[in-house]
């Protein structure tokens, strides 16, 4: 085990990909694009991943270009989130500019495309290894070819790259008669066990140990295929979640450093996590500043815990939406500094600043923190 340690570390010290948790101090990242992008294509697994009113309006526009109105005030964030970014000394690399009204068919079903603003979710970072992800959504089957010009470039300067077993998709995979658990109930999931599915965004990485918490786009298959290609040298640990419609680990957990664990309230008990997760310090995160903009309400793809879905730089700095004032107030009450960067726009697009990113290289190495 040590052996295989050295030698990840040595071959780190070239490879432009190298990250190995959340916090290490940042020095490349990829950043997402809006240009072209589409409203996700109807389908029950989609619909049941986005609020209410957002799923209505989904549903009525499903295969439409976004709108001006919704694309230019995130365009305007996304470019000054990026230059905050590059003021900071973190290298930014862009995916390619697709049209993502584009239609595409296997031989079970078509779809047209949606956008590529969350690179989180569709590559999976380990050390100097690069994993595509086989996602859930059809509209996001092909969503990696636009960043294959950065992976090629990456593997000709010795990253590895994977691509995780791309998924049939066919109805097989989703249950008929799924619904929304009511509150009180038991949490239940849209997707069987038909093949393996994951986004990268279920899972938290924190040197040899990743965590995970099963979604509706990430079903135990799915968890069970990455621990067997991760093999011995990795432990996948799961959380249990009670957020009702599960999809993504950024809006329910999150380690801002050894030690030091974020946690939702509304979907985590502390009694609940993996023992190895109790001796951490939890941090609960504040109640979310409310949204009042009725547009924005209306057009987020996402919930309103999106105030947990931030980025560090390292291990003291952090980028935070200023309108989520408590989470700023927290964030110095625990001893970080907290960077403000405006970003509300960009949950119609899927996310916010962990989301819209994919932290390439870290400059750390390889540990156990347990």
């Amino acid at each position: 085990m040590n052996i295989h340690a050295t030698m990840g570390t040595a071959i780190a010290a070239d490879c432009p990909v190298n990250s190995h948790n959340e916090w290490d101090p940042l020095e490349e990242i990829i950043v997402g694009r809006l240009e072209g992008s589409t409203i996700p294509s109807d389908h029950p697994v989609v619909t049941c991943n986005i609020p209410g009113m957002a799923a209505r309006a989904q549903s009525l526009a499903a295969g439409f270009r976004f709108p001006k109105f919704m694309i230019e005030p995130a365009q305007q964030e996304l470019d000054g989130f990026i230059a905050l970014l590059e003021s900071l000394g973190v290298k930014v690399t862009r995916p390619d500019a697709v049209n993502h009204k584009a239609k595409f068919s296997t031989p079970h079903w078509s779809s047209r495309g949606f956008c590529n603003s969350c690179p989180r979710d569709s590559m999976l970072v380990i050390g100097d290894e690069i994993i595509e992800t086989p996602m859930a959504w059809p509209c996001r089957y092909f969503e990696t070819h636009s960043y294959r010009e950065i992976l090629k470039d990456y593997f000709r300067r010795g990253a590895r790259w994977t691509s995780a077993p791309k998924p049939q998709l066919t109805d097989e995979l989703f249950d008929p008669n799924f619904k929304l658990p009511e509150k009180g109930e038991e949490i239940r999931y849209i997707l069987t066990e038909f093949e393996p599915v994951f986004d990268a965004a279920d899972f938290f990485r924190c040197g040899r140990d990743l965590f995970v918490t099963r979604s509706n786009v990430t079903n135990a298959m799915g968890i069970d295929w990455l621990r067997r290609h991760l093999g011995e040298g990795y432990r996948i640990h799961e959380i249990k979640s009670r957020c009702p419609n599960p999809m993504h680990i950024d809006t329910t957990i999150l380690p801002l450093g050894p030690g030091r664990l974020l946690i939702n309230p509304e979907y985590i008990n502390p009694d609940e996590l993996p023992d190895i997760l109790k001796k951490w310090d939890i941090l609960v995160a504040p109640e979310p500043d409310p949204i009042n903009d009725r547009i924005l309400a209306i057009t987020s793809m996402c919930g309103k815990w999106l105030s947990m879905n931030i980025l560090a730089i390292d291990e003291k700095r952090v980028i935070v939406d200023p309108h989520h004032t408590n989470m700023m107030r927290q964030m110095e009450k625990w001893g970080y500094e907290p960077i403000p960067c405006s970003f509300l726009h960009y949950a119609a697009f899927g996310g916010a600043f962990h989301c819209a990113t994919l932290d390439v290289r870290r400059r750390g190495t390889l540990e156990s923190y347990f």
